[in-house]
């Protein structure tokens, strides 16, 4: 990888290579889908349609991003193997998720909707640890709110959709 940096939209990379740069382009599209359907499913009634086609782009979405992620951290080890981390835990979950449903686990929309929501988290902690320092307003935050304020918005709104389910338990069958 040829060394130096390239600024693009405010955002340091941490090399001018071009096939390191391609890969960053393809990752940061794969993300901005990731975080459009899993959001789109989300808010999205949950039944046939519109809910599943999301989630099941936000899955796949996901995988490629861990691919890209892993790959732009092979690379940058020393400095990125956070970032493989997090983007381990959000696919294994995402992956849990989307098994439970599918597979029909006993009380599986509980697991369902901590493992969606927690990789949806993740992901999130992932490019904010990676760019809050370049982000309005999040740069002039302690690095410790890049790994704690999606948990801290997440977290809530998992245990609200679980509340939700509560009452709604005879709907998913479950």
């Amino acid at each position: 990888m040829a060394s130096g940096t390239t600024s693009i939209g405010g955002f340091e990379i941490p090399s001018n290579d071009p096939i390191f740069l391609s890969v960053v382009a393809v990752h940061v599209l794969i993300g901005m889908a990731a975080v459009v359907s899993g959001a789109v499913a989300m808010l999205s009634v949950k039944a046939a349609g519109r809910h599943p086609t999301a989630g099941t782009f936000y899955f796949w979405c996901l995988a490629a991003l861990t691919a890209t992620a892993t790959a732009l951290a092979i690379v940058r080890w020393a400095e990125d193997y956070e970032l493989f981390v997090l983007g381990a835990l959000a696919f294994a979950s995402a992956f849990l998720g989307r098994r439970a449903r599918r597979n029909r686990w006993p009380r599986w929309p509980r697991y369902h909707i901590v493992s969606m929501g927690l990789s949806y988290v993740l992901m999130l902690t992932a490019f904010y640890v990676d760019n809050g320092k370049s982000l309005p307003l999040w740069n002039r935050l302690p690095t410790v709110a890049y790994w704690l304020l999606p948990v801290a918005v997440g977290a809530p709104l998992i245990l609200r959709a679980l509340r939700r389910y509560a009452g709604t338990r005879e709907r998913f069958g479950a």
